[in-house]
């Protein structure tokens, strides 16, 4: 997706799955000679039971009424997940009952503002729907002055060079939040917010235009960050992120490290550094420095 929002979703999506499936994984005979990676549509319409003329209308957007029974077929043919199979029935779903969002601006609500200051040893910010980071206390913005609110996470994630200093798992880093990101995003490609972040990221960004071409749906709670910090140095922290109920999407992500770790000793450090203000929910984190790399 560019920064215009494209009408066939649908259509889209089927071609980045398609080409994404070898052959010899879904029973295909593979006698070479192939154009594009991946199935050919015909093939896909063979594995889903329909006829190709009808698969071939609903990639190129000529069909936009697929009943759940096909796009469930076809979901198998191109072996696709749980998660995945709900966003394809989410964005071939009429516009007309998809349910509506708030477009006014988000914020975070004071009891989780409060919540987090509470929490000395425990880095925590809240983001809105699109990774916009809406409060964060102040061991959060200790770990990284981009978690900071005002922030936007994905941007940062893939604009930000001290954000690649500071994540060793870079890479597996930015594989994750990509799919995280089309997975709260939906059907909803109109959003004036998405469209801005994606436009950017798109011209701005090599790695995220081959991972959001990609298509690739998941909504991963939970993990292990390994940070290289500049001030403490090597941190492996488990990180959850919490879906906010009634608050259209908005999420908290939360740290913590193994007890009795260096990880754990190393955040007692940081927040001892990073107290926050008088009166204030965060410290004034100066911009990170790269540490060097052993």
């Amino acid at each position: 997706m560019t920064a215009t929002a494209d009408a066939n979703t649908l259509g889209r999506y089927l071609r980045a799955r398609r080409a994404l499936v070898q052959p010899g994984q879904a029973g295909v005979a593979d006698q070479g000679n192939r154009r594009v990676p991946g199935l050919r549509r015909e093939e896909v319409a063979f594995l889903a039971g329909i006829s190709s003329d009808y698969y071939n209308r609903l990639e190129q957007g000529r069909d936009n009424n697929p009943s759940e029974q096909v796009l469930l077929a076809i979901a198998r043919a191109l072996q696709l997940d749980e998660e995945a199979t709900a966003y394809l029935l989410r964005i071939a779903a009429p516009a007309s009952t998809r349910r509506t969002r708030s477009r006014g601006p988000e914020k975070a609500g004071e009891g989780i503002r409060t919540l987090i200051g509470t929490w000395p040893l425990t880095p925590a910010y809240l983001h809105g729907r699109y990774m916009d980071v809406l409060a964060a206390n102040s061991l959060a913005v200790a770990l990284s002055p981009f978690n900071a609110p005002g922030r936007n996470g994905i941007l940062a994630a893939f604009l930000e060079p001290e954000m690649r200093e500071l994540h060793q798992d870079w890479e597996d880093m930015t594989a994750r939040i990509v799919p995280y990101l089309r997975s709260v995003a939906g059907a909803d490609i109109d959003d004036p917010r998405l469209l801005e972040i994606v436009g950017e990221l798109s011209l701005r960004s090599e790695r995220f235009r081959r991972l959001w071409a990609r298509q690739d749906v998941k909504h991963q709670t939970g993990g292990t960050s390994l940070l290289l910090h500049p001030q403490v140095g090597h941190l492996e922290l488990r990180y959850e992120k919490l879906l906010v109920p009634g608050t259209g999407g908005q999420t908290l992500i939360t740290y913590h490290a193994e007890p009795g770790s260096a990880s754990e000793e190393r955040l007692r450090l940081l927040a001892g550094m990073y107290a926050p203000e008088q009166g204030s929910g965060t410290p004034a984190a100066e911009p990170l420095r790269p540490a060097r790399r052993p």
